[in-house]
């Protein structure tokens, strides 16, 4: 089985990593494959990276060889966490990137709504047992970026749509599309409630998208928090 995302779950609090709710129902290995991947640029035969991580690493190995194309390379790794973590938070970051954008906020703000939000990301990772490095790769960085600038990203353009004041039911018929970042902000918020983890970004991307906090006030309540390390 290869995918990656949260799942719901019937124990608190209520969503875990998919590769760790399927991995004792399956007696086959389970993988993650996640990168900047647009299924667009793929399937026209783009050059594009991907990370493919499994609980054998023989099959991640055999899974990266079958991917290599002319086009396409495939690297592997251990961390399924860290892969699968990465591959669903960066949604929610893309959000608030959109948002940044459709208020005008300029380069800065997005450069640091991808910094800080991969920082958020590295912390949620390590308090489910993922790797910090993992994230510097295209699991993270690379899809983080991709997800947070490329015109494709429906969840950069679900931000971007909030910016205008539309109304979330209105942008996601719009869109026609799964918007994965939605649902992602409230499985984020959960898991940072139960393991105690300060992911401020995405608190306020769930505060806009569920609690109709307007998008300018999120920002300015972000701007407003108190100095603090930037490593810790």
């Amino acid at each position: 089985w290869l995918g990656k995302g949260f799942v719901a779950t019937h124990d608190a609090p209520g969503v875990a990593l998919a590769h760790r709710v399927l991995a004792p129902l399956r007696p086959a290995p389970v993988g993650v494959i996640s990168g900047p991947s647009f299924a667009e640029e793929v399937a026209r035969g783009l050059p594009t990276a991907v990370t493919v991580a499994a609980t054998d690493a023989l099959v991640a190995e055999d899974v990266a060889r079958r991917l290599r194309g002319e086009t396409l390379r495939a690297y592997v790794s251990d961390d399924l966490t860290g892969v699968e973590v990465g591959g669903a938070v960066k949604n929610v970051l893309a959000i608030a990137a959109g948002a940044s954008d459709g208020l005008g906020f300029g380069d800065n703000a997005r450069a640091a709504i991808i910094t800080r939000g991969l920082a958020e990301t590295g912390r949620l990772s390590a308090a489910l047992g993922g790797k910090r490095e993992t994230l510097m790769g295209l699991a993270g960085l690379g899809d983080l970026v991709l997800t947070c600038t490329g015109d494709l990203s429906r969840n950069r353009r679900v931000g971007l749509a909030l910016a205008k004041a539309q109304p979330l039911s209105a942008i996601l018929g719009e869109l026609g599309h799964v918007a994965e970042g939605v649902a992602a902000a409230r499985d984020v918020r959960a898991l940072c409630g139960a393991l105690g983890v300060d992911m401020p970004i995405c608190d306020a991307v769930y505060r806009v998208l569920y609690e109709n906090l307007p998008p300018r006030r999120a920002v300015e309540a972000l701007l407003a928090r108190e100095p603090g390390p930037e490593f810790q």
